[in-house]
């Protein structure tokens, strides 16, 4: 046999026992340069990022941070699923909206939420006084963020049902423009955005709190988590720890949040002084929680298909 055939047959046998083995094979993950966190103005990201705590947790590893800055969920899990970021916050619809679409994440942590950063809000001389007074009402919110949930819940508790209002999907910035441009009959909102339209002649017709329980997450991108769990880990408790750290020096948060984002200081201090700072672990609560947040979205036929929370939840033992 002549050594090209000889070759020949040995290249064809490697590839027959590479098609035979598990796909699922770990492959050793490169050494991480840096990682990419995507942040919203919303919650403590801003004043963790402007205090570089990050940065000197990751220094010793040899690890740089990159912040991108969305204006709210649904793209910065978009640019998870896609690995265009690691690590990032949201509020509870969107994972559901991105689990339904097979996006490649895991929810790495919970912030559990007391439900008074968030509301629906009228113009202050609006003859709306009640929630079942929003039928028939055009309501501004972002489409697949947590104002969209609690917009669904603050109908349910009315006895309404989502065909009883006309939906304005619209990112805050635009929502704000159109709100107070009398083009919306309500708006539903998260802080920092509802505590700058407070300073207006508006009435919180609901805040969360009063129509459902909710939380926000750590998500993190599934192949990053598998490859770099100690990370995702360090990451979770350095946020941990900022949080405490922001729930003993709230004058500081207000103070450094302002410098990080130059939004209003009074604005600013409204919504730090009604906030709940914490990271914890998601446990079964929260993932009961998150699932009836999926289910009302299913119900409504807002996504494609049933999903399972807790099919996409990564455990984080605080302190390992």
């Amino acid at each position: 046999m002549s050594q090209t055939r000889r070759a020949l047959i040995a290249v064809a046998a490697l590839a027959v026992l590479g098609s035979a083995m598990p796909a699922s094979s770990p492959v050793a993950a490169e050494p991480l340069k840096e990682i990419r966190i995507g942040f919203q103005r919303a919650g403590i990201f801003p004043a963790v990022k402007q205090r570089r705590t990050v940065e000197d947790a990751l220094k010793p590893r040899g690890i740089d941070v990159k912040w991108v800055e969305f204006s709210f969920g649904p793209p910065l899990l978009e640019a998870l699923n896609t690995g265009n970021i690691d690590f990032g916050y949201t509020g509870d619809a969107p994972p559901v909206f991105a689990q339904a679409a097979r996006a490649n994440l895991l929810y790495v942590a919970a912030l559990p939420s007391i439900g008074t950063n968030e509301a629906i809000v009228v113009p202050e001389d609006s003859p709306i006084k009640t929630l079942a007074d929003l039928k028939g009402k055009k309501i501004g919110f972002a489409k697949g963020s947590s104002a969209h949930n609690t917009t669904v819940a603050a109908l349910e508790k009315a006895g309404l049902s989502y065909s009883d209002i006309t939906p304005v999907y619209l990112a805050p910035a635009d929502a704000a423009t159109a709100f107070s441009g009398g083009s919306l009959d309500a708006w539903t909102i998260w802080d920092p955005y509802l505590a700058l339209t407070e300073k207006g002649k508006v009435r919180v017709l609901a805040f969360a709190k009063e129509v459902h329980e909710s939380n926000a997450f750590f998500l993190a991108n599934k192949d990053f988590t598998g490859q770099h769990a100690e990370i995702v880990a360090l990451l979770n408790q350095t946020f941990a720890q900022e949080s405490k750290w922001a729930n003993q020096n709230r004058p500081e948060i207000i103070k450094t949040l302002h410098e990080a984002t130059s939004v209003d200081t009074e604005a600013l201090t409204r919504a730090v002084d009604r906030s709940q700072f914490l990271v914890t672990p998601v446990t079964d609560k929260v993932i009961a929680t998150q699932q009836a947040v999926a289910d009302r979205f299913f119900k409504l036929g807002l996504i494609p298909k049933a999903v399972t929370v807790k099919d996409i939840v990564w455990n984080w033992t605080p302190g390992s």
